[in-house]
């Protein structure tokens, strides 16, 4: 399979999306919560994740 920036990026939308729901779905904390804190600090460190990861990749290839 080939990795483009929107394959990866929409792979990572995809996990957080499923980690959210299940959240939601298992009614381990109210909806509110998670919608307004856990999902943009799960949005925001798959991002630095994945920025570190490309460049970590990049310097590999070097």
């Amino acid at each position: 399979m080939e990795f483009s920036l929107p394959v990866s990026l929409g792979a990572l939308l995809a996990i957080v999306v499923v980690g959210i729901g299940g959240l939601v779905g298992g009614g381990m904390m109210a909806l509110e919560t998670t919608l307004m804190m856990v999902a943009p600090s799960m949005l925001v460190f798959g991002l630095i994740a994945f920025a570190l990861g490309m460049k970590h990749g990049e310097y590999r290839t070097s």
